[in-house]
């Protein structure tokens, strides 16, 4: 072990390396978010990063490549990262209360938080070429392949190990801590000639960084009280709040769902809308619903329609189970199925066939482009029965800069169904972001007169004579998923 620990410490490096990118994006999306744009900026500052502490640390090794410098320089990685936390609860908050720019805070707060721990760690490289060239200086290509190839290495397994069991079994602070520790042993393991004083004072560092991230978690607390869970799972962070008398779900930057935590109803008013299948189907019997999130829809669906059957298609089985313990979902009601499954793949090969379709699997103006175009909403109408609907959740503005949306969207409806209607939920300006009910009809309509009054106000928000100029959204041209 000995003999190849430098290996060892570049192989370690490459996969925390790579973990320390990925909780990078954890951390961030509470405050901008994890669109496309979110994700480039995080992956190009990580890489510039990266590249200076490549650049930088050939220079410093050409200079004196010496085996306890480079563990000083990890033990600099290690105290950096113990940062985060903190960093986190001060730092990021004060970024998104100074600008709503969420591309500049997300370069700021990459720059700063993580760019410098992985500047740092990438330093490593070229110090073990450098050592390693002494030993043998005819190998120096061989040395430098091999060393980039470890360094590689290191960098898929972290990927994959942070991805598929690391991030969603321990969540990001118990990760950082853990970064945070494998970086002070690499560095105890290459420190030579430890003396009692190097022992002291690397034992005092420790605390301290170990303490650092129960301090980072103790202001956290203190500065979002209305937190009352903070959780990774597979696909999101997530955060349970308590928000005057509403309890809600926010996952990463968007607000997903909230209900009155005294009477159990729910508080956002789109969800209403997806009442109209039993005014506009007055025979409906089966629906379903891409996008659980709280399951505050199906719960009241449940409720209300008393031998009416839904089945829920959510990808994130985490989201499930804290609808279970936090918003009151009977998960063992035999009116309701649910599957943990991507909503795209259950279109395609789902044989089922509904009377309603609603989605609302869009997180804030994150958008799953998988889920708006012709091919999708195609497919939607394929497992419609006659007179059946396909209603979806929209947050756009109606005319000027940000209507994108709802103008492809309704492009996209109108070369499908043989009707469409969009309505307008709130009370806000054309041009202004709101939420946008867009309804695509199979068939003709099967009313319910009866209930014309009940559903009498939502009606009356239909958007007359809407148009659009845009084109149609495909799997090929999907300008709106970003």
């Amino acid at each position: 072990m000995r003999k190849y620990k430098l290996e060892i410490t570049v192989f370690l490096c490459g996969v925390l390396g790579m973990i320390l990118e990925l909780v990078a994006a954890r951390v961030l999306s509470p405050y901008v978010g994890s669109s496309n744009k979110i994700w480039t900026t995080i992956i190009g500052i990580m890489l510039i990063s990266m590249s200076l502490g490549y650049w930088i640390g050939g220079k410093i090794a050409d200079k004196k490549a010496d085996i306890n410098m480079l563990a000083n320089c990890i033990l600099v990685g290690a105290i950096f990262t113990s940062l985060v936390p903190i960093m986190e609860a001060i730092f990021i908050k004060t970024l998104t209360n100074i600008t709503d720019n969420l591309i500049l805070v997300a370069i700021i707060a990459s720059a700063i938080i993580f760019g410098i721990p992985s500047f740092v760690i990438s330093i490593i490289s070229p110090f073990a070429v450098k050592i390693r060239t002494q030993e043998d200086e005819k190998s120096v290509g061989s040395i430098s392949g091999r060393t980039s190839s470890i360094s590689t290495i290191g960098s898929i397994v972290g990927t994959f190990f942070a991805g598929f069991y690391l991030i969603p079994a321990f969540g990001i602070r118990s990760i950082i801590l853990g970064i945070t520790i494998i970086l002070m042993l690499l560095s105890i393991m290459l420190y030579k000639n430890k003396t009692k004083k190097y022992w002291v004072i690397i034992i005092i560092i420790g605390i301290i960084l170990i303490s650092l991230n129960g301090i980072g978690k103790i202001i956290f607390d203190k500065q979002n009280p209305d937190i009352l869970a903070d959780i990774d799972s597979e696909y999101s962070r997530i955060w349970v709040k308590e928000v005057g008398k509403y309890k809600t779900l926010q996952v990463e930057n968007a607000l997903e769902s909230y209900i009155n935590d005294e009477t159990g109803e729910m508080g956002a008013r789109y969800l209403y809308y997806y009442d109209l299948i039993e005014y506009y189907n007055k025979d409906f019997e089966n629906t379903l619903v891409i996008g659980g999130a709280a399951y505050t829809y199906p719960t009241h669906y449940i409720n209300k329609f008393k031998d009416k059957n839904i089945d829920v298609v959510e990808i994130d089985s985490m989201m499930t189970k804290i609808a279970k313990e936090e918003f009151g979902l009977n998960i063992y009601e035999k009116r309701l199925k649910i599957y943990h499954q991507d909503g795209r793949s259950f279109l395609n090969k789902s044989e089922n066939k509904y009377d309603a379709i609603l989605i609302d699997a869009f997180k804030g103006s994150n958008v799953p482009f998988e889920l708006t175009t012709y091919e999708s909403f195609l497919k939607c109408k394929d497992m419609l029965n006659d007179n059946g609907l396909v209603i979806v959740n929209i947050i756009s503005s109606l005319e000027g800069k940000d209507s994108d949306f709802i103008k492809y969207e309704y492009s996209t409806f109108r070369s499908i169904f043989d009707d469409v209607k969009v309505f307008k939920v709130g009370d806000r300006n054309e041009d202004e972001k709101q939420n946008l009910i867009l309804i695509g009809i199979k068939g003709e309509l099967n009313i319910d007169k009866e209930k014309q009054s009940e559903y009498q106000d939502l009606l009356e928000r239909e958007v007359k004579n809407f148009t659009s100029d845009k084109g149609i959204v495909t799997d090929n041209y999907a300008p709106i998923g970003i």
